[in-house]
């Protein structure tokens, strides 16, 4: 069972391998999450695609998305198979091209079905399987509602829920927009650990400093942090002492660049363009004399025919740590 204190939040086009490898340079102990990876992708596109990740990824966890009990009980056989060392299940994305599927967010209208989902992936899987939702859908937001839900899923067997501490609108509002109009409701989150003490529980939306994450943590067991830990990586780099109390952070950023050299030359010999690396990686000098120059030359240049390793190096020597 990972540990869930401090985990990264799935975010569809961000969280790739090239992503997860980055993040995990920078602290050793954090959960990583793929992004949203379909049932539909898995079960009838390139698996290995969707579904390879490096060793150096763990604790690393495969969220999906689908509605269909059997699509996720053959999804979730095969992301065990493959190594991962969760099962998630995507009850909290807002968008239209998820709503048509049939999954993400307006799932929680359907509680029965959630925990069919849930049952039919614990009957084939070892691993944990967890939930990621939100706290409500349109009109449906009463903390009644909220309660109904969770306990309807953990009777199925689910012990874990990732709560996202909004809402979300099915209509009206871009998935942009709901991680950021509907306000926060920690305390929402906090009363839901409370009235169901024998759940792990995890809060997510809005957190973007460890001093956030200490003082949740006084309330729930766990705390997901999503754009903040994209935008601006290095603040994981205090992760691994202050929250796990391990040794070995990271010394400085270039020492993270250097770490990443041998790993994008041999997937640029495997055929990787080198910007699918490159950008995940433009925030990790943020505020310091030089990141905008850093910034640049990797936008401008990691496209270009015969880009490799060296521009990364020239790029990080614009910067003063």
């Amino acid at each position: 069972m990972p540990d869930r204190i401090l985990s990264i939040a799935p975010m569809l086009d961000w969280t790739d391998r090239y992503c997860r490898y980055f993040l995990r340079l920078i602290s050793s102990h954090v959960l990583l999450y793929t992004e949203m990876v379909t049932t539909g992708a898995i079960l009838h596109g390139n698996r290995a695609r969707f579904l390879d990740f490096d060793p150096s990824e763990h604790p690393v966890a495969l969220q999906l998305g689908g509605s269909e009990p059997e699509a996720l009980a053959e999804c979730a056989k095969l992301g065990e198979a493959w190594g991962y060392d969760e099962i998630n299940l995507n009850v909290g994305c807002p968008s239209d091209r998820v709503q048509s599927g049939r999954f993400g967010a307006c799932l929680m209208l359907t509680p029965e079905l959630v925990a069919d989902c849930v049952k039919a992936m614990r009957d084939q899987v070892v691993v944990d399987v967890t939930v990621k939702h939100r706290i409500g859908v349109d009109d449906q937001d009463s903390y009644q509602a909220l309660c109904d839900f969770v306990g309807r899923v953990s009777e199925a067997g689910c012990e874990t829920f990732i709560v996202h501490a909004r809402k979300a609108w099915l209509q009206g509002l871009s998935p942009k927009e709901n991680r950021e109009i509907p306000p926060l409701h920690y305390e929402t989150v906090h009363q839901l650990k409370q009235d169901f003490p024998a759940l792990e529980i995890i809060i997510n939306g809005g957190i973007t400093t460890l001093e956030q994450v200490e003082q949740n943590l006084k309330q729930v067991d766990g705390v997901m942090i999503g754009r903040e830990a994209y935008n601006n990586p290095w603040i994981l780099s205090q992760a691994d002492s202050l929250i796990y109390g391990s040794e070995g952070n990271p010394s400085s950023r270039h020492q993270i660049i250097e770490s990443m050299i041998p790993y994008i030359d041999q997937e640029l010999s495997a055929g990787t363009p080198i910007n699918r690396i490159t950008r995940h990686i433009l925030g990790l000098f943020q505020g310091l004399p030089g990141a905008k120059k850093w910034r640049r030359m990797l936008s401008e240049e990691a496209h270009k025919a015969g880009a490799d390793s060296s521009l990364i190096l020239r790029a990080a020597a614009q910067v003063i740590e």
